[in-house]
């Protein structure tokens, strides 16, 4: 570990003195990618370089232990205790600060929520959980921008797709994939019977195009009129864009935005978003197939979650992990699960590494 970490150093110092170097300065694209390196390396070196100054003064603190003084050498061992706890402290924060970050974390969001089984329950639970992604952005101060949705005429949701845009939004939001189960008594219920309902949530990079090889060769596009709140034309030209890429079968549709230009620059973008995400998912298969206590893995298939009213509870089955302040999580509280998935994630990755 000390090896990489030192190597890691000489990589900091490498790069403040390219971003000082004249020529480099006068190239605004390397001074950058430059100072973006840089910044992701600091926390790090930061922490490596107290670890170097803790060891140093533990050596000191030792070599004080054999004062004939008695109260100096008391004095040396309560400091080398306290430095000893420091540094094994230090060194577990340096072993998770090592460990392979996902590429993905520092992107945007873009969320699919889906109503499962359940019907109308189902969809206005989708709803539910939109509300409560939505607060829970605004409390980290992203930005949410919806790009599909199809409601139910009810307040619910078939289907809602949106972005959210903010620092480290991914590496949050990448938990919350999965099916969520809620168990309550619907307002339509005259006999006061609690029903099961399920909603598919699933989470995506946004990527730049960059990140993902897109032959449009391989992409059929349909234009049509865009479709308002039962199926009332919005507008009179076909502006309203469908993207099938043939060779996965996925298929993209967009009328949200003004014209067809921008529906078929959003619509390319969700495609590559999902192409990305195929690819990803074929990668993890590979490298980690069957492996045990994998969390998040993203398998729509999961019960992540259930949201039971009745008892006031919601439940991560992941972690086995409950709240019973269910309102509060409606109000975007569920930093408590978040946290403690990506707590587990690194406990596994290094007991694996």
């Amino acid at each position: 570990m000390l090896d990489k970490l030192a190597g890691i150093e000489d990589r900091y110092n490498e790069l403040e003195r390219l971003m000082s170097d004249p020529e480099v300065a006068s190239d605004y694209t390397k001074v950058a990618a430059y100072a973006q390196e840089r910044s992701n390396l600091a926390p790090i070196v930061e922490a490596y370089r107290q670890y170097q100054a803790y060891t140093q003064q533990l050596e000191d603190a030792r070599g004080m232990l054999d004062e004939e003084d008695d109260e100096l050498r008391e004095m040396a061992k309560a400091e080398a205790d306290d430095l000893e706890a420091r540094l094994a402290s230090l060194e577990e924060q340096l072993k998770v600060m090592l460990l392979p970050k996902d590429v993905r974390d520092d992107k945007n969001v873009i969320m699919e929520i889906r109503a499962g089984a359940g019907g109308d329950e189902a969809a206005l639970f989708a709803a539910d959980l939109f509300r409560m992604y939505t607060y829970y952005a605004e409390k980290r101060g992203w930005k949410v921008n919806v790009i599909e949705q199809h409601d139910t005429g009810v307040g619910g949701f078939k289907k809602i797709v949106f972005e959210v845009k903010g620092e480290g939004a991914f590496s949050r939001l990448k938990w919350e994939s999965g099916v969520h189960r809620v168990q309550r008594v619907p307002e339509t219920e005259s006999q006061g019977r609690i029903h099961t309902s399920t909603v598919t949530v699933a989470v995506l990079a946004e990527l730049d195009e960059v990140d993902v090889e897109l032959n449009m060769n391989d992409v059929r596009v349909d234009v049509f009129r865009s479709q308002g709140a039962g199926g009332q034309s919005v507008n009179t030209t076909d502006s309203a864009v469908r993207m099938t890429h043939i060779p996965t079968g996925i298929v993209v549709e967009v009328q949200d935005e003004r014209s067809q230009l921008q529906n078929r620059m959003r619509a390319k973008q969700i495609l590559l978003n999902r192409l990305y995400e195929q690819e990803m998912e074929r990668q993890r298969l590979e490298q980690e197939s069957e492996r045990r206590g994998q969390v998040g893995t993203g398998e729509r298939s999961e019960k992540i979650r259930t949201y039971n009213y009745p008892q006031n509870r919601v439940t991560d089955h992941r972690i086995n992990l409950s709240s019973y302040n269910l309102p509060r999580v409606m109000q975007g509280e569920i930093d408590e699960f978040i946290d403690e998935l990506a707590t587990r994630d690194q406990a596994e990755k290094m007991a694996a590494g």
